[in-house]
C-alpha cells in the first residue's frame, strides 16, 4: 500500500477529519455496493454501484493503473455530448472534478460540480476511487440517470489529469451499456445445483448477413416436476457480436426421439415439419444480456406431462461483415431444482406480429410503431384460463437496428397505468429481461402496446418487419405467473389500407404470388407492394401522415396457445383504443448539489460518531 491520506469535511464552526483506512475500498460503515460489472475485457477496470436512497447513486472504480480514471455517460456511447467525471490520487492528495463534452467532443469543466468524492486510495497497482450523485441534478450539461439504458463510457491513463495539459487516454477506453437502476438480481444458488447445457455442435456459420439456425434438443429425463431457477448464456468466445439473439420453444409433445437428428436453418423451405410444431417461447436471451435468475416463488417447469419435452432452439447470427470459416458452439445452461416453487412460470410474446406489413418509410427521424395486445384477446383467455389475472415479474423489449426507443403500455377500462417497462436509450446491442420493482397484474379486457420508435435517416429505401437486423421487429416478451394457456398476443395493421395512403387502388386477385402484384393504378401495375411502397417518392411530410394513419388503421387479432392452437379471436380485426399520442413522460424531479451534501454531511458525521464511540469503549483516544 503507498498511500492513504485524510479527507476533509468542513462546515462553518466545525472542522472534522475523515481518515480513510486501506482495505476493501470502504468507509468504516459504508454501504456495499451489490451491483458490478467489467468495463474492458482485459479486467483492469471494474464499475461498481449501489443506491443512495431514493435519489442518488454511489459508484466505486476500481482500476489497474496509477494515473486519472475517467467514467461518464453518453447518449450514444461516444464521447460527443457526454457527461464525465475525472479522478486520482497525485502525490497523495485525491481529485475528482465533474466534466461535459460538447457535440465537437471538447473537454470542459462544469460549472456546477455534482459528483462528490467520499474515498479514494492508491497502491501500487489500483486507483480505488468512490464517490456519488443526484440522479436527476438540474444541470443541463450532466445526463439524467433513469430506467432506461445507460450507456457508460470509461477511460484511464498511467499519469494524473492536469487541466490544460490533458492526457489523451489512446486505446485505453471503450463502453458499455447497463441498466443502473435496473440491475439483474442475482440470488445466490447453491454451487452443487444440477443443470443442462443445450447447445449447439460445430455450427457453422455462413458467410452472410442474417442466418437463423434451429436445432432439437430433449430435455432430460427427471423423476417427477422440478424448476429452472436459473438460465445463463454460454456464447463462444470471440462470437460476443456474432450470437445476436437464442429463443427457446416448447415443440409438440407428440414428436419423438428422430427429430433429435435435426439441425437446420430456420424459417427455410427445406427445414424438417417438426420445426412447425414449436410456437411456444419459453425463454429468451438477447445480446449484451447476463444471465435471468427466476424469482424465488417462481420457476420454469420441466419434468411433467404438460412441460416441455422436446424443445427448439433459434440461434440468430448476425454477419453484416460476411466473415468466413466460423464454426460455433453457443447455447443455454439451465440450472433446476426439486425444491419446487409456488408457481411455474409462463411467457407471453406480446407486440407486432413479424410480417411485410409492418413498414417504416426512409429518412425519418422519428417514426412510431405500435403492436397490440388485445383487450379482445386477453379477455377471452384469461376468463377461460385465470380470471383473476397473471402477474408479470420480468419483460424483455425487442427491436433491431433502428430501434431507438420502447414503451410497453398498459390500460385498464380505457384508463392508462403506469408504464409496464420502458427503455428510452435503447441499444440494440444489450437486450435483457428487465425485473419489474414490483410485479404487474393483467386482468382480462386490459389492453397492453408495445409502442416501439425509430430512426430511419440513414436508410433510402422502405424498412420492413422481417428477420435480419437490417429488418425490424417490435416485440415484447412477458414473463409471468402462473403459466396459462396464452403465448401470442400481438396484431398486425391490413396491408391494403396501408398501401391507399400511397394510391394503390386495386390488387390481383387470387394472389399467386408474395409480395403479392398491383393491378392500378398504372404508376404500380405489375409491380409488387414492396417495390411500388418504394417507389413512392417519401418525403418528411409523407412520413409524418403516413404514421400517423396507420397508428389509426383496424388491426388483426394474433391470439395463440401451445402447440399451434388458437382462441377464436385469432385473426379477427379490431380497432386501436384511443389513447394520448405521444406518450405524455412523467415530469422528472431534479436536486440540485447543496442537497447531497448536506445528506453526505448528517451520514459522514454519523459514521464519525459512531466510530469515535467505539473507539472510546475499547479505552482508545484519536
Amino acid at each position: 500500500m503507498r498511500l492513504f491520506f485524510p479527507l476533509w469535511l468542513w462546515r462553518p464552526g466545525l472542522l472534522l477529519p475523515l481518515l480513510l483506512f486501506p482495505g476493501p475500498g470502504l468507509l468504516l460503515g459504508a454501504p456495499e455496493f451489490p451491483h458490478s460489472a467489467v468495463l474492458d475485457g482485459a479486467s483492469r477496470f471494474r464499475l461498481s454501484w449501489a443506491p443512495r436512497g431514493s435519489g442518488a447513486l454511489a459508484f466505486r472504480l476500481e482500476v489497474r493503473t496509477g494515473g486519472y480514471v475517467g467514467l461518464g455517460f453518453s447518449p450514444t456511447g461516444a464521447m460527443a455530448s457526454a457527461d464525465l467525471v475525472l479522478g486520482g490520487v497525485e502525490r497523495g492528495k485525491p481529485y475528482l472534478q465533474d466534466y461535459f463534452t460538447n457535440a465537437d467532443r471538447t473537454l470542459k469543466k462544469d460549472s456546477q460540480q455534482d459528483y462528490h468524492l467520499e474515498y479514494a486510495m492508491e497502491n501500487s497497482t489500483h486507483t480505488i476511487l468512490v464517490f456519488s450523485r443526484k440522479l436527476h441534478t438540474c444541470d443541463p450539461n450532466d445526463k439524467s440517470i433513469t430506467e432506461s439504458t445507460v450507456r457508460v463510457i470509461w477511460a484511464y491513463h498511467d499519469k494524473d489529469f492536469r487541466e490544460g495539459s490533458q492526457n489523451y487516454h489512446g486505446a485505453t477506453r471503450g463502453t458499455k451499456s447497463l441498466r443502473l437502476l435496473n440491475p439483474e438480481k442475482n440470488a445466490i444458488i447453491s454451487p452443487s445445483l444440477p443443470y443442462f447445457d443445450l447447445t449447439n455442435q460445430d455450427v457453422p456459420i455462413p458467410d452472410k448477413d442474417t442466418t437463423y439456425w434451429c436445432q432439437m434438443f430433449k430435455i432430460p429425463s427427471l423423476h417427477g416436476k422440478h424448476h429452472v431457477i436459473k438460465v445463463e448464456p454460454l456464447i463462444q468466445k470471440g462470437h460476443e457480436n456474432i450470437v445476436h439473439h437464442i429463443l427457446l420453444y416448447q415443440c409438440s409433445s407428440s414428436l419423438n426421439d428422430s427429430v433429435l437428428d435435426y439441425g437446420h436453418e430456420c424459417y427455410h423451405p427445406n427445414m424438417p415439419d417438426s420445426f412447425l410444431t414449436c410456437e411456444t417461447v419459453i425463454f429468451a436471451w438477447a445480446i449484451g444480456g447476463e444471465g435471468f435468475t427466476y424469482p424465488p416463488h417462481v420457476g420454469l417447469s420441466i419434468g411433467t406431462a404438460l412441460d416441455p419435452q422436446y424443445v427448439l432452439m433459434e440461434v440468430h447470427y448476425d454477419n453484416p461483415s460476411y466473415r468466413e470459416g466460423m464454426i460455433d458452439n453457443s447455447g443455454l445452461r439451465l440450472f433446476y431444482t426439486p425444491d419446487l416453487r409456488r408457481y411455474d412460470a409462463g411467457v407471453i410474446e406480446a407486440g407486432l406480429w413479424v410480417s411485410l406489413f409492418h413498414n417504416i418509410p426512409p429518412g425519418m427521424p422519428e417514426f412510431t410503431s405500435e403492436g397490440h395486445c388485445t383487450q379482445e384477446c386477453l379477455k377471452e383467455a384469461l376468463d377461460a384460463e385465470k380470471p383473476s389475472g397473471i402477474h408479470v415479474f420480468a419483460v424483455l423489449l425487442h427491436a433491431h437496428l433502428a430501434g431507438r426507443a420502447i414503451r410497453m403500455r398498459h390500460f385498464r377500462n380505457g384508463d392508462e397505468q403506469q408504464l409496464l417497462a420502458y427503455d428510452d436509450e435503447f441499444d440494440f446491442n444489450f437486450q435483457e429481461f428487465q425485473y419489474l420493482k414490483e410485479e404487474r397484474t393483467i386482468l382480462p379486457g386490459d389492453n397492453l402496446i408495445t409502442e416501439c420508435h425509430y430512426s430511419t435517416l440513414d436508410r433510402q429505401q422502405m424498412t420492413w418487419g422481417g428477420l435480419s437486423t437490417r429488418n425490424e421487429m417490435c416485440l415484447s416478451y412477458l414473463l409471468y405467473y402462473p403459466r396459462i394457456n396464452l403465448t401470442r398476443c400481438a396484431s398486425i395493421p391490413d396491408i391494403m389500407e396501408q398501401l391507399e395512403f400511397i394510391g394503390v387502388k386495386e390488387i390481383y386477385r387470387p394472389v399467386r404470388t408474395w409480395p403479392f402484384i398491383i393491378k392500378s393504378p398504372k404508376q404500380y401495375k405489375n409491380l409488387s407492394f414492396m417495390d411500388a411502397m418504394n417507389k413512392f417518392k417519401w418525403s418528411r411530410e409523407h412520413g409524418v401522415s403516413y404514421n400517423d394513419y396507420v397508428l389509426r388503421l383496424p388491426v388483426n387479432v394474433r391470439c395463440t396457445k401451445t402447440d399451434n392452437a388458437e382462441w377464436t379471436i385469432q385473426g379477427m380485426m379490431a380497432f386501436p383504443p384511443e389513447i394520448e399520442r405521444p406518450y405524455r413522460t412523467e415530469e422528472v424531479i431534479c436536486s440540485s448539489s447543496p442537497s447531497l451534501n448536506c445528506s453526505l454531511f448528517l451520514i459522514l458525521l454519523l459514521f464519525l460518531y459512531i466510530s469515535s464511540t467505539a473507539l472510546r469503549n475499547n479505552g482508545l483516544v484519536v
